[in-house]
């Protein structure tokens, strides 16, 4: 029934009825540049990379500006800190709240670095290691300060968007929330969100 169509997986033992589609993120030209280069000056680094324009998809209200978010093994958060300065990227790194309202300019688009969580879910796309759904949402759970303008009204339409439109593994997507050590309060989040999607 999975290979027809009919259900689709989405955890280990659990299934829904249809077939949605796989969430593939869009890479832009200057990701998939900043990758390769990556690649060639450090072969043997765990990166990802990928840009909050992703979550306009979901949103009713566009936001002016967004930020590309290079993830790396946290030992090597400042050489590449240094090598995109070098390479004359606006770029950031592990931006505090403080920082980020006081410092970061209104270009259309900030270059951060941030550690990788271990065993997080990515995926390749275009020869570039990006995010999935799953780790585009608990990171938008977690993630108060670079990912500001998805919060508020905008959060709930985004996850509901989410769910709605693309197959979300609920295992994968847990495990990593525990990764990031908020398994409890997301696993909260999304059960109010089910339910209130139930009622309405």
């Amino acid at each position: 029934m999975v290979q027809t169509g009919v259900l689709t997986r989405i955890g280990q033992g659990k299934f829904i009825l249809g077939n949605k589609n796989n969430y593939i993120p869009e890479i832009p030209v200057k990701v998939i540049t900043l990758s390769n280069k990556l690649k060639r000056k450090y072969p043997f680094l765990k990166h990802c990379v990928w840009t909050s324009a992703l979550y306009n998809e979901f949103m009713l209200h566009q936001p002016g500006r967004f930020f590309i978010i290079v993830e790396v093994e946290k030992d090597a958060t400042e050489p590449i800190f240094y090598f995109l300065k070098e390479n004359k990227f606006s770029v950031f790194l592990e931006p505090s709240r403080e920082l980020f309202t006081r410092y970061i300019p209104d270009e259309k688009e900030t270059w951060i670095i941030k550690s990788l969580v271990s065993e997080a879910p990515t995926q390749i796309v275009s020869g570039v290691e990006s995010t999935t759904i799953e780790k585009l949402l608990v990171d938008l759970f977690c993630d108060t300060v670079i990912l500001d303008a998805q919060h508020g009204t905008e959060r709930e339409r985004i996850f509901t968007e989410a769910l709605e439109k693309y197959t979300v593994n609920e295992n994968k997507m847990f495990r990593y929330a525990d990764r990031r050590r908020k398994k409890d309060q997301f696993k909260e989040y999304i059960n109010k969100l089910y339910k209130f999607r139930q009622q309405t």
